[in-house]
């Protein structure tokens, strides 16, 4: 371990640094740990006087603790998220209804949603008539007309 020993604490600098290099190039959230890890190694081997031996073992047990702290504040894969339709927002609208402000012809129509005018794709309807998002397709809404309440 020549290296190790010629480097001294800076060799776990220059492994902390490429790994966090390396989690930047292969983004995974695993690299970025063992990087952390290593970059504590070298500031413990460069206030404590150490083998390399035992600057090995205080990487692995400094690697295990950030893989398991990372695990812990890293949000689990699959968790349902407080947003959910983020990024899909005519997903949103599924089951929603809407009144239209133009009449849908040949099948096709606009209507305004908020502050967007949404392209529909639905039976032919005068405008004023409620319609029901049944389904999204990209950036048009299909509708079908809204059955009136019972009271």
């Amino acid at each position: 371990m020549p290296l190790l020993t010629d480097l001294g604490p800076w060799a776990w600098f220059v492994l902390g640094g490429l790994l966090l290099v390396a989690e930047i190039a292969a983004p995974g959230a695993f690299l970025l740990w063992l990087g952390i890890a290593a970059l504590a190694t070298g500031a413990l081997a460069y206030g404590v006087d150490l083998s390399w031996q035992t600057e090995v073992l205080a990487f692995a047990a400094l690697a295990v603790a950030a893989v398991l702290v990372g695990r812990r504040v890293s949000p689990a894969p699959g968790r349902a998220s407080d947003r959910p339709f983020l990024n899909r927002r005519a997903e949103g609208f599924v089951g929603r209804i809407f009144t239209l402000d133009a009449p849908i012809q040949d099948g096709v129509g606009r209507v305004r949603i908020d502050d967007t005018v949404w392209r529909i794709e639905g039976p032919d309807l005068a405008a004023g008539h409620d319609v029901r998002v049944v389904a999204s397709d990209g950036a048009t809404l299909k509708v079908a007309p809204a059955e009136a309440p019972s009271a």
